[in-house]
This record gives C-alpha cells, sequence and structure tokens, in this order.
C-alpha cells in the first residue's frame, strides 16, 4: 500500500476543499475494515466484537472521461469482490453519491479481502461502510464518523456489525430516533478467537425466518441477565464468567437446526482453555473465544475430534482488533 495519513474529522469536515473540482482534488483513500461476530450468544443485535480479519481497499479516481468503476480483488471470495455486477460495494457507493446529489466519479478499486462472505462475520456490514467512507470522501458530503456509523446502521438494519466494525473491540450498540449509541469496550490482549466455518455460507434472511415472532418472559429475562454479565465480563477481564455469559434462549436453540456446528459444539464452553461458545452472527460459523494463544493448537485438536467427521469444516485463527477502522488519506507520492 502506499503511504498514508489517518484520516481526521478535520480531514472530512463540511465544507473541505468547496468549490474545487471533485475529479481533480479527491485524493486517493485507503480503508481496512474488520471483520465482526455479532450477537455472542445472548446480545441479539446489540453486542458484537471485531477480529483481526479485514476488508482492505485501495480506491482512487479514475481520469476524466471514465464511466465505470475497476475492481481488482486478491484474498478471499476475489470473484464476488471483482464483480461489477450486483456489487454490493459500488452500490451503496452509487446510491449514497445520488442520493445527496453529488456526482458519480467512477474508482479504481484495489481490494483485498479477509472475510468470508456469507459465514456470519459481518462481511456486508464492513462493505456498506467502506462504500459510505468512499461517497464521503470522493463526493464531499462532509460526514463525520458518527454519521457514516449510523447510515451503515440503518442500511444493515441493526447497529451490532456495523459498530463492532467501525469502533473496534467489545461493542454495545443501540438506535435511538435513527441515530446509534455505541460504547467500545477492548478485550483483554490474551484472548484469542477460533473460529469453526462449515463450507456451505448461509444467507442472514434465512437464518432470521427461523426465529419465533415473540418470546417468553423467563426466556427474554434470562437474555437479559446473561448480556449483561457478558459486558461486566469484558469490562474487567473476567474470562470465568463467560461460559455462562455465552448462553442464549433467543435465537440459537432456533439456528441450531440450520447451523448443525452450534449443538455440536457448545458443549465444549468452559473445557480446555475455551471461555465460551456462540454463533457467530446468524451462523453458519461457530466462535470459540480462547484465553491464551498457547492453547491454540490443543484446541484445534479437540475440534476436529468433537465434530461430525463427516462434516467439511475450516479453522481460522484470529485476534480481537482493538482498534477503530482505519480510513486514511493516501499522500501524494
Amino acid at each position: 500500500m502506499s503511504p498514508a495519513v489517518n484520516l481526521t474529522a478535520a480531514h472530512i469536515a463540511p465544507g473541505a476543499m468547496s468549490g474545487a473540482d471533485p475529479v481533480r482534488s479527491a485524493p486517493a483513500l485507503h480503508l481496512r475494515l474488520p471483520a465482526t461476530s455479532a450477537n455472542l450468544g445472548p446480545g441479539f443485535d446489540t453486542l458484537a466484537l471485531a477480529l483481526t480479519l479485514g476488508l482492505e481497499i485501495e480506491a482512487k479516481r479514475l481520469p476524466a472521461g471514465a464511466t465505470e468503476s475497476i475492481l481488482t480483488a486478491t484474498g478471499r471470495n476475489p470473484e464476488v469482490c471483482s464483480s461489477t455486477r450486483r456489487n454490493l460495494l459500488l452500490d451503496v457507493y452509487q446510491k449514497t453519491l445520488a442520493a445527496h446529489g453529488a456526482e458519480h466519479l467512477p474508482l479504481a478499486l484495489a481490494i483485498r479481502n479477509e472475510i468470508p462472505i456469507g459465514m456470519g462475520f459481518g462481511s456486508s456490514a464492513a462493505v456498506r461502510l467502506a462504500g459510505l467512507a468512499l461517497a464521503n470522501h470522493f463526493g464531499k458530503l462532509g460526514w463525520d464518523r458518527d454519521q457514516i456509523l449510523t447510515e451503515a446502521s440503518r442500511l444493515e438494519g441493526h447497529p451490532d456489525n456495523v459498530a463492532a466494525c467501525w469502533l473496534g473491540g467489545f461493542t454495545v450498540a443501540t438506535t435511538d430516533a435513527g441515530r446509534v449509541h455505541a460504547v467500545s469496550i477492548p478485550a483483554p490482549p490474551s484472548w484469542r478467537v477460533l473460529l469453526v466455518t462449515p463450507e456451505q455460507p448461509l444467507a442472514t434472511a434465512s437464518a432470521r425466518m427461523v426465529l419465533p415472532r415473540a418470546y417468553d418472559q423467563d426466556d427474554v429475562v434470562f437474555n437479559i441477565q446473561r448480556a449483561s454479565l457478558m459486558i461486566a465480563a469484558f469490562a474487567t477481564g473476567r474470562g470465568d464468567l463467560l461460559r455462562v455469559a455465552m448462553q442464549d434462549r433467543m435465537h440459537q436453540p432456533f439456528r441450531g437446526e440450520i447451523c448443525p456446528l452450534l449443538p455440536q459444539l457448545l458443549p465444549l464452553a468452559g473445557t480446555s482453555s475455551i471461555l465460551g461458545v456462540a454463533l457467530s452472527g446468524a451462523g453458519p460459523s461457530v466462535l470459540l473465544l480462547v484465553e491464551e494463544a498457547s492453547a491454540i493448537n490443543d484446541i484445534r485438536a479437540v475440534v476436529t475430534a468433537w465434530i461430525d467427521s463427516t462434516m467439511p469444516v475450516e479453522l481460522i485463527e484470529c485476534g480481537i482488533e482493538s482498534s477503530p477502522a482505519v480510513v486514511e488519506i493516501i499522500a501524494a507520492k
């Protein structure tokens, strides 16, 4: 990547470089947005964790006369990331510009993707935030980071993944009158994550269809207690609380039938340095929160032996991303 400087609020303040030709004045932009794991058991549409797998984009304006953006992609799912048809990144970018009366500027986008798509790791949240950040920069919309977060939450329909992706760390998020209110809590640096992913993705809409429209009061109280305990566990570094704190009665019991890895792996919570186990987002992947990196190899062996041998899986080790999303202007050479 080219040299970059941090894009602070001053760089995206309203009226910046007003009156200049946007095609000639908008510098290139570098983005890095992390994968996320939402819900974490009881925190339905509220709690999420940023992971050290990322979507990285370098965007440059194309010369005058260009009519379509050009995408190149490496990493995971490059054919999806580089396609200009039904591309969520381009869709968000173009529709945001149009909605605010800004000129559409075709871009050259170099994409490096580490986030498995459709596996429960917030790929759509990362892409929507990226599209909004690109529109804000090249369309000179003058939004601050809070405005970008709120708009991304509106597009996603809930604030959990976008809050963790934008702020980093373990996040608690809600909306009020259309505005996102979110807090990021840093996790203990020794905690690691092991992701267990099946071969086939699962659409979030399909995972939501299996949920009931109403819940028993006892189940609601059960989840409120555990979600509150999880916030306390992250705030105090109490990994010993997570076996209980990551239990859930509102979505995991219903999604277990379409996410068969979940019922197989839930019994591992609290064993072999596994602090807690939960469905990652809406599934189909499962997240294991691990006490320290030195335990990962042993846990890999336990997981491999524990699950159905006829079910092919990928095991992905990563950390918890403590830093917010990177939005940087690339310094001219």
